[in-house]
């Protein structure tokens, strides 16, 4: 371990030392008496990583707060940093262990990433969007992003992988066996993240991935609320919400695109071209419905014919064998590197992806990562 990633574990360490504390609640003083330390300034100095703490002061305070080692030593947790926003009605437990997993898979991209010698962006785009902007400026803005990112006039197929590489984010591909979670986003400083529930059929993932990436770009603004539910409450909550929503419409289903489409209906029942041409731009009828509806294009009369019972039809079905890898290739790349490298074991690895290390080497093999020739023959780490 170089120098530099010596101070990083120190400060990692100082500052899980903090947050143990306050989640507590107690004040320095408090800890420094209990630690049986002469003065507060102790550990002031400790918590700022003036000084580092000893193995016995160590010990100590895990006594004290009552946490595990991994907590204060763990560089695969993210303790007291990441803010998570998921689409999800999960009960508040399941949530909260699932969030721990999805903060393990974040937490080693980015200490692997340290290992490894690869940077982060230090910049990310963002949209002038604000809490009093207009639906309007939303499609304005997805319209934009669509052009400078040349996403075309069916974006959804793309949208994640051009995304990835624009903004430099993590894309992961998860299951959420048994959940009510469709995605969620996740902000740090070095990068942000999207996961997607690769068990959702095909239109609902490309709305939710469309859905977070509004929340990615508008972050320091328009920071979501930890849980982003159908109804959500408050007025600032349900504005971030509905203008995430109009983004993510405009930006899968282009102005131009829709009105072309929107020609060569003829007089075919609404409710079967809805469904068709959901299909063709990779969305769920009822956003196709709602963005038709936001751009007035069914008469009046026509509306009042409408069902929404009629169009619950949210995709395609993706057959088994044809969902989206685990992960992403992004991610696995990163893990390869580390265990051809010696910086990650294998079983250390398949634990940290909830796989066996066969499942882990099949997936592997999906993204055509294999082995670098010395650790496949028996000789690297």
């Amino acid at each position: 371990m170089g120098t530099e990633r010596k101070k990083d574990f120190h400060r990692m360490v100082s500052d899980r030392i903090r947050e143990a504390r306050e989640a507590a609640g107690l004040t320095q003083k408090q800890l420094s008496d209990r630690l049986g330390f002469k003065d507060r300034q102790t550990l002031s100095s400790i918590e700022t990583g003036q000084r580092k703490i000893t193995s016995e002061e160590l010990v100590s305070v895990i006594r004290i707060l009552k946490k595990d080692l991994d907590f204060f030593t763990d560089p695969f947790r993210l303790v007291g940093e990441g803010a998570f926003s998921w689409r999800a009605q999960a009960a508040p437990a399941e949530l909260e262990t699932f969030e721990d997993k999805a903060r393990g898979w974040i937490a080693a991209y980015r200490a692997l990433g340290e290992d490894l010698g690869e940077t982060f962006s230090p910049l990310t785009p963002r949209l002038g969007l604000n809490i009093r902007s207009l639906f309007e400026e939303a499609w304005n803005a997805a319209e934009r992003l669509n052009q400078s990112w040349g996403l075309g006039s069916k974006p959804a197929p793309i949208l994640p992988r051009v995304a990835e590489e624009k903004l430099d984010i993590l894309v992961l591909h998860v299951d959420m066996h048994g959940l009510a979670i469709s995605g969620a986003a996740c902000h740090l400083p070095e990068f942000d993240t999207i996961l997607i529930n690769r068990r959702d059929r095909e239109g609902r993932r490309a709305f939710d991935f469309a859905h977070e990436l509004f929340h990615i770009l508008t972050w320091p603004t328009l920071p979501p609320n930890h849980v982003d539910t159908e109804s959500p409450t408050g007025h600032k909550a349900k504005r971030t919400e509905w203008l995430a929503n109009n983004f993510a419409g405009a930006l899968l289903m282009p102005q131009d695109a829709i009105l072309d489409r929107w020609k060569q209906r003829g007089k075919k029942d609404i409710h079967n071209w809805i469904k068709a041409a959901a299909d063709e731009f990779g969305v769920t009828a009822l956003a196709l419905y709602n963005r038709l509806r936001a751009l007035d294009l069914i008469p009046v009369a026509e509306r009042a014919s409408i069902s929404e019972a009629r169009l619950t039809w949210t995709g395609r079905v993706t057959a088994v064998g044809s969902l989206p890898p685990l992960f992403s290739a992004k991610y696995m790349r990163r893990i390869r590197k580390a265990l051809d490298r010696g910086f990650l074991s294998e079983r250390r690895a398949a634990s940290l992806l909830d796989l066996t290390t066969e499942e882990m080497d099949k997936l592997m093999e999906t993204y055509g990562l294999a082995p670098e020739l010395g650790r496949a023959a028996g000789d690297g780490a």
